[in-house]
């Protein structure tokens, strides 16, 4: 029943997207030279390594069902990749683009074209580096405008701007995160945010530039905002304006109006804003929100909406963003977001309890091993399921699709944790064994998967964002505290749930997802708080070929990057 299910939602797509298809899609070629460049903020110049000289990166912008070729040109000193962060790929993991699970890095002078698939995204998403810290400064947006005669489904916009938010290191990316795994330490906190690259007037250097987004009275605005931070989920604000997001994770959502809008490190969110006030400059504004007793530095970053013909001073007392620890305001955001069931949406499918083949209690951690070379004694980690993912050097997709390499992984992720425990209580002076490995989960193409990731209070507790690459899924449930198997199930939003491909998991509480693995390869899951990752906090996802040419994964192109040592 759950293959016939699985069949007829493929059915249901391609429908869909052939609906599209029939107003023509275009081919687009970007190029990309990734190289070092100097950077002055916060009365300090800094090195970093960037695509086309510029902080953020160069925008894509293209339409829904498009294909994009980008040629990416290695001219820094060390390897990369690049992920197409939202971009299903359907059949194509070749250019899904995290390091060591779909591809070897792209090596100094050496450069690799990726094809980008577009298939029923809409609106925005981003592309970053995908190895090591490098996103940290390899980053830019990802525009999907409405297929050639497709509508919004809301008032059409006067114009539209891209706002990424950001984490500014004064320092190389890698280096921040390779000095710290080496000493087994949480590595150092940001020194300041950003907006499209600007720190704003809150840090003390009167050489800083803030971002302005010019507008017109009366005219109305969609800002693209990206969440490219490394490890910060935060506020958004628009000083005595107010804000309707409209979309999340290129899929539209029921609109709803705040004054606030909660964004999660890998997410993406559309919002209409009405030029509407006096006419004058008002402050945007973005503040850290943490549940997590490893707090980050709560710093308010500035920039200005500033209406044509303004004059006169800013009134920084206008700006009204929650306090950073305000779980009340999480809680109350995360809850607006409801799918919607609008034309130019794929219809909604979630899997039923009889489509479910497969389903994961999977419990997010934070620990320590022991480490005899580490400062203290001992090094952070972290799991799913008590296993610290362990990146390989020969990458997963190319292993699993050749079958001739043994070793690389093994296809037993456990689907429960070995020890269940109370994930949300006191766990001050609990562990519990971890094991290291590359450990993954295999599902059969078609099948219903549920997944219930559990927050947990080992570590520092608080919230993850967790991505899963190749996908967007239903956010179907979520609740405070552990997870009850036996009644938290009937409190499913089966009926509208988000389709979204990064989800936030808060501290204390679980989330339930739900998908039909209809996207043969292997696809990465991980958490997107980027320390988080790099300690372990992921897994992957094999979705097996069907039993036709279209269900399965395409052969791969023959200029692959070579792995290390091949």
């Amino acid at each position: 029943m759950g293959l016939q299910q699985g069949f007829v939602t493929w059915f249901v797509g391609v429908l869909f997207l052939s609906t599209l298809l029939l107003s023509s899609a275009d081919v687009h070629h970007y190029e990309f030279f990734v190289r070092e460049s100097n950077f002055t903020k916060l009365c300090n110049t800094t090195t970093l390594l960037v695509v086309n000289d510029s902080y953020p990166g160069p925008e894509i912008r293209v339409h829904r069902c498009d294909t994009v070729f980008v040629n990416v040109h290695n001219q820094g000193n060390y390897g990369f990749t690049i992920h197409w962060h939202g971009v299903k790929q359907p059949r194509n993991p070749w250019s899904d683009g995290p390091e060591f699970v779909t591809q070897c890095p792209i090596q100094p002078g050496t450069n690799f074209t990726y094809e980008i698939v577009l298939s029923d995204e809409i609106g925005t998403l981003w592309w970053h580096a995908h190895s090591d810290w490098t996103r940290g400064s390899v980053h830019g947006a990802f525009i999907i405008l409405p297929a050639k005669k497709e509508t919004y489904p809301f008032p059409t916009p006067d114009a539209d701007q891209t706002v990424i938010l950001e984490s500014w290191y004064d320092g190389d990316y890698k280096q921040i995160i390779d000095d710290a795994l080496a000493a087994g330490v949480s590595p150092r906190q940001p020194n300041a945010y950003a907006i499209n690259g600007h720190v704003g007037d809150t840090y003390g250097c009167p050489n800083d530039t803030i971002f302005r987004m010019q507008v017109d009275s009366e005219k109305i605005y969609l800002l693209r905002i990206i969440n490219a931070a490394m490890n910060e989920h935060f506020f958004f604000t628009i000083a005595n304006h107010t804000l309707t997001v409209v979309a999340q994770d290129a899929s539209y959502v029921r609109r709803f109006t705040r004054d606030y809008i909660l964004i999660s490190p890998g997410q993406t969110m559309d919002v209409l804003v009405s030029a509407n006030r006096n006419v004058g400059q008002y402050y945007m504004a973005i503040r850290p929100f943490s549940d997590s007793s490893a707090a980050p530095v709560d710093n308010i970053t500035t920039g200005i909406f500033q209406y044509t013909n303004s004059e006169g001073g800013l009134n920084a007392s206008l700006i009204t963003l929650p306090v950073m620890t305000d779980t009340d305001a999480m809680i109350n955001f995360l809850d607006q977001i409801r799918n919607t069931n609008v034309s130019q949406n794929p219809g909604i499918n979630v899997p039923a309890d009889k489509d479910i083949k497969t389903r994961a209690f999977i419990a997010i951690a934070v620990n320590n091993l022991p480490c005899n070379t580490c400062v203290l004694g001992t090094r952070l980690v972290a799991s799913l399921n008590n296993v610290s993912f362990v990146s390989p050097r020969i990458d997963i997709l190319q292993a699993y699709y050749n079958r001739n390499m043994s070793g690389v992984f093994t296809e037993d992720f456990p689907l429960n944790p070995p020890v269940f425990y109370n994930f949300t209580g006191d766990l001050t002076n609990f562990n519990t064994p971890i094991e290291e490995g590359t450990r993954v989960i295999v599902v059969n193409y078609g099948e219903g998967v549920e997944m219930v990731l559990q927050a947990t209070q080992m570590g520092a507790g608080g919230s993850h964002p967790i991505h899963l690459h190749g996908f967007s899924f239903y956010w179907v449930g979520t609740g405070f505290g552990n997870f009850n198997n036996e009644t938290d199930p009937s409190t499913y939003n089966l009926v509208d749930p988000p389709l979204i491909n990064t989800v936030h998991v808060p501290g204390r509480r679980w989330v339930a997802i739900r998908f039909f693995a209809t996207n043969p390869g292997v696809w990465f899951m991980h958490c997107h708080l980027e320390r988080h990752s790099s300690w372990g906090m992921d897994t992957v996802l094999i979705v097996r070929n069907g039993k036709t040419k279209k269900t399965s994964i395409r052969p791969p192109p023959s200029t692959m990057p070579r792995c290390p040592g091949t």
